[in-house]
């Protein structure tokens, strides 16, 4: 005992100086990360939302452990002292297990950080409140590769160990893929934002506002009134027009005018439908122009634009202004077309009966 003793002194002799140095660089090591430690909580408690990026780094930096600090200031003083070498091993292993460890939680709230800087944005949001089921299954993860990573270390063969957690997480990965595809789906929905809560998005034949986005389903109210659900997977597989996004709405009124309309009064159609839509505050002609020869009417299309995003007040106007063309048009004796088929007969002999009057003939000025 006496030599063991005699030996610890000797190389406590041996090595005062290194030691003082490596307490030195501990100590002052360990003063910054407490200082760092110390802002990181200032800036949490002035950005508790974290809705900045400074404010996850101020997270990620709160959660740095006195343990971690402790077994850093140790492995410090233990490289410059240069201890016996199962000593230093000890240290090692303890100072890879706390490294390991903070690394995990490091890892989690930067993980948690940049999720609840979206989040933070949509706090009304199904995901919103499904932070803390997210925060388990970072957390497992992470802490999984923690403890992997100390075992490697410790020297235990960790090889089957990942093949049995890689084969398992496929077939628990093969067996719920249906609900990862839409928590994934989820997830671009938040980040990506192609819409959010309170947008009204058009899909399919399908007109809602979105009233709540899932984790697996995304639940609109559609404009008749009813809820429509649907499958974040499936959603993102459409094309989606977001009717809420940008400062206006352009809408389409497609008409027909019967063949018998003469060209002069086609040729007003246009200053007609433009003084019809300048009647109606906030709207702007786009064009109206004969875009085909229909079955039983020339076809015409009406382009305006809509200042604003109100729905409601856009399908006033629109009536208003489909009103106000009626009028217009019975004016002008314009005639709106409808399906129609005419019939030609042939008397008994063989001449056509016209279907309609011919207009008389216009006497001869000569006769």
């Amino acid at each position: 005992m006496f030599d063991e003793l005699d030996r610890f002194l000797g190389w406590l002799t041996l090595n005062l100086d290194a030691l003082a140095i490596g307490a030195a660089v501990a100590v002052g090591l360990v003063g910054l990360m407490l200082l760092l430690r110390g802002i990181g909580h200032r800036i949490v408690a002035s950005d508790p939302d974290c809705l900045t990026w400074r404010a996850v780094v101020g997270r990620v930096l709160a959660k740095t452990s006195v343990l971690f600090m402790v077994a850093a200031a140790v492995e410090i003083v233990v490289t410059y002292a240069q201890p016996p070498a199962r000593i230093e091993r000890l240290f090692d292993i303890a100072f890879i297990v706390a490294f390991a460890l903070q690394g995990a939680v490091w890892g989690r709230e930067l993980v948690l950080g940049v999720i609840g800087q979206r989040v933070g944005h949509n706090p009304d949001t199904t995901l919103g409140n499904a932070i803390s089921l997210i925060r388990v299954l970072v957390s497992v993860a992470l802490f999984a590769i923690a403890f992997i990573v100390i075992l490697d270390n410790l020297g235990v063969n960790v090889t089957a160990l990942v093949a049995g957690l890689g084969i398992g997480g496929i077939a628990i990965g093969l067996a719920a893929q249906g609900i990862f595809s839409d928590l994934f789906a989820a997830l671009a929905i938040l980040f990506d934002r192609p819409f959010r809560r309170g947008d009204t998005i058009r899909f399919d034949q399908t007109t809602g506002t979105v009233e709540r986005i899932g984790l697996k389903t995304t639940r609109l109210r559609s404009l008749t009134g009813e809820q429509v659900i649907m499958a974040n997977t499936k959603l993102l597989e459409r094309e989606i027009r977001n009717l809420a996004a940008g400062d206006d709405r352009r809408e389409t009124l497609r008409f027909g005018v019967t063949y018998q309309t003469p060209p002069e009064k086609l040729e007003k159609i246009e200053s007609l439908a433009r003084a019809a839509v300048h009647a109606q505050p906030g709207c702007e002609l786009v064009r109206c122009v004969m875009v085909a020869f229909g079955p039983s009417s020339l076809d015409h299309e009406l382009l305006f634009v809509h200042e604003g995003l109100d729905a409601e007040a856009l399908f006033h106007k629109r009536a208003a202004l489909m009103t106000d063309l009626l009028k217009r048009f019975a004016a002008e004796d314009i005639q709106f077309a409808y399906p129609t088929q005419t019939t030609f007969t042939a008397a008994p002999d063989g001449s056509l009966v016209m279907p309609y009057a011919v207009p008389a003939a216009v006497p001869s000025s000569h006769s």
